[in-house]
């Protein structure tokens, strides 16, 4: 294969049948049949490497698999039918009843509540650092501590942490380390390459990148893999075949697609940064960002989320989501078209006014995850709605 990333996202696929297809088919099947006794045996036996049911594996997520391996640098991986199902199959297959995680104060809500109100029903315990002073962390560690678990960039922070750092505190503790490359994808950062021993993405974001479907991928070491695959294998969390079949096609665009997310989020980032309605703006390769020369290290480029918030608080962010007329309302991001999102009232409003504040989340936040629009019409859309 090529050692350039969008040819390798366009050419590994699986091999071509008789019908010698250009684009891989879709194998809406829930299992495969065998040619006798032996080979099912020998099959259900793992003597051999072949697809037995969807739940464990298929074509689809195989081509699927394959290509986001190719592009983090990892052996083996497992494709799920969400982010937050790979997040906790991922955690689940690895922790055992009494191990402790050290985490990043700054992730995902749905995170949280795993760490918060789930994990601590089979004993398994967290510590939260402050992402802005990762010194904190050798500190929280502990002899049942099993793995440091963080989000860069974060969501919906947009904060950038040194992985590189992050990589040899974990080897030095002898810890596993699990980084949560969603906002970044692969094409932007490549964990493993700093320290990482799994990635976990959420599909449904970049790597879809129109808002279709729901699907999330751990990549990493095959010895570690295996653990995750087996618990996925009885657990069932994974990808249906069509989704995996969209996502293949999906990646062939995503160094182009993203290319345009990261040339339009920095020229909405910079207009924003000079707005007098605006208190401050965060984007990762704004030079204003207080981890700017991290983020140039670590990643090609800043993504497609800037945060930013509206002066005047509550009420004068209520008037500004209520202003916007082009751009989506909604939850997600990394779609095509610009979403603007409230963290506070929807992804993190499951956290207290404490917990959202330790996460740097404050009431006047707005997370904009900037599409594929004119640039143009984005920021007309954004300045006509801060007015």
């Amino acid at each position: 294969m090529s050692k350039k990333f969008e040819t390798n996202a366009i050419r590994t696929q699986l091999k071509r049948t008789e019908n010698l297809e250009h684009s891989v088919p879709i194998y809406l099947t829930s299992s495969f049949v065998f040619e006798d006794a032996e080979d099912m045996r020998a099959s259900f036996a793992e003597e051999k490497e072949r697809n037995i049911y969807s739940r464990y594996s298929n074509p689809n997520t195989n081509e699927f698999v394959e290509k986001v391996c190719q592009m983090e640098g990892a052996e083996a991986g497992f494709a799920f039918a969400s982010g937050m199902a790979a997040v906790f199959s991922t955690l689940a297959a690895l922790l055992d009843s009494g191990d402790h995680v050290v985490s990043a104060q700054s992730i995902f809500g749905s995170t949280h509540s795993l760490f918060n109100n789930f994990f601590p029903k089979w004993n398994i315990s967290h510590s939260y650092f402050d992402i802005n002073d990762l010194d904190t962390i050798e500190g929280l560690i502990q002899p049942n501590t099993k793995l440091i678990y963080a989000e860069s960039p974060t969501n919906p922070g947009v904060d950038i942490l040194d992985l590189e750092a992050l990589g040899k505190i974990a080897k030095k503790h002898k810890l596993l380390l699990v980084i949560d490359n969603c906002f970044a994808s692969p094409y932007l950062q490549q964990p493993i390459q700093f320290g990482a021993d799994l990635v976990i993405h959420s599909g449904t974001k970049l790597m879809d990148g129109q808002g279709r479907v729901l699907a999330g991928i751990t990549v990493g070491s095959k010895e570690l893999m295996d653990k995750v695959y087996r618990f996925s294998r009885i657990t069932g969390p994974a990808l249906s075949p069509f989704n995996a079949w969209v996502l293949s096609k999906s990646l062939e665009t995503l160094a182009i697609r993203v290319d345009r997310h990261c040339e339009n989020a920095l020229k909405l980032a910079t207009f924003l940064e000079g707005h007098d309605k605006v208190n401050w703006v965060k984007y990762p390769f704004l030079k204003s960002h207080p981890m700017y020369e991290v983020a140039k290290k670590q990643m090609k480029a800043g993504g497609c989320v800037v945060a930013f918030e509206v002066k005047g608080g509550l009420e004068a962010g209520r008037k500004f989501f209520d202003g916007i007329k082009l751009l989506s309302l909604s939850a997600n991001l990394g779609d095509s078209r610009s979403i603007v999102t409230h963290p506070a009232s929807t992804t993190h409003s499951k956290l207290s006014v404490e917990e959202r504040a330790a996460s740097g989340i404050t009431e006047g936040m707005v997370r904009i995850s900037v599409g594929l629009e004119h640039i143009d019409d984005i920021i007309a859309d954004i300045e006509q709605a801060l007015g």
